[in-house]
This record gives C-alpha cells, sequence and structure tokens, in this order.
C-alpha cells in the first residue's frame, strides 16, 4: 500500500489514476469514473464531484464549436510526433483495464 492511497482513501470512489502531462513534465493525474465530469482527466479527484461553472462551460462549447476541428488535428499531431506524448501512452497501457490482450495470427 503507497502512501498516495491513503491519503486520497476517501475520494477516490468516482477515479482511476493514470499519467499524464503537465508543462513539460509526467504527473499523476485521475481519470473520472462517474459524475458529471465522467472520462475527464482532472488534477485532483475532488474536481470530479465539484459542482459545475456554468459560465466555463458554456465558453468551451462555443470554443469546440468555432476551433473543435484544429484543436484535433493539432491534437493527433502532438500525440504521434511528440515524444514525452509517445512516452506517456506507454506509461498507461497498464492501467487500461477491461482490454484484452490480444495474441498473434497462430499458423
Amino acid at each position: 500500500m503507497f502512501l498516495r492511497e491513503i491519503i486520497t482513501e476517501e475520494i477516490t470512489e468516482g477515479v482511476v489514476s493514470i499519467y499524464g502531462k503537465s508543462g513539460d513534465k509526467t504527473v499523476r493525474k485521475y481519470r473520472c469514473t462517474s459524475g458529471s465530469r465522467k472520462g475527464r482527466i482532472v488534477a485532483q479527484p475532488s474536481t470530479c464531484t465539484a459542482p459545475r461553472n456554468v459560465k466555463a462551460s458554456r465558453t468551451l462549447k462555443t470554443t469546440k464549436r468555432q476551433k473543435g476541428s484544429a484543436m484535433t488535428v493539432k491534437t493527433k499531431r502532438t500525440k504521434r510526433s511528440n515524444p514525452k506524448s509517445i512516452k506517456l501512452k506507454l506509461h498507461n497501457v497498464g492501467r487500461r483495464s477491461g482490454r484484452r490482450k490480444t495474441k498473434g495470427k497462430r499458423i
């Protein structure tokens, strides 16, 4: 048992810990598994159950309507070519649950 598991034991009901990027560093983040932020990656587990900021959510919806496709293209390019993003993907492979490991085609 790790110290971080003891400290965040009460809050971790609706989260799964993963690794994420924060600036130039790889840090521990959390993926919300329930609530209004289900599927979102957040820095603190308490964010998953926090009340919504209506103004911020409306602004994000407007931005995504205007620049959504450009954001998608830039994100895909970064994840494909940035060495930090590629390394981060490898860190999180073992944390994916519910995925079956496939074997190569047998002859």
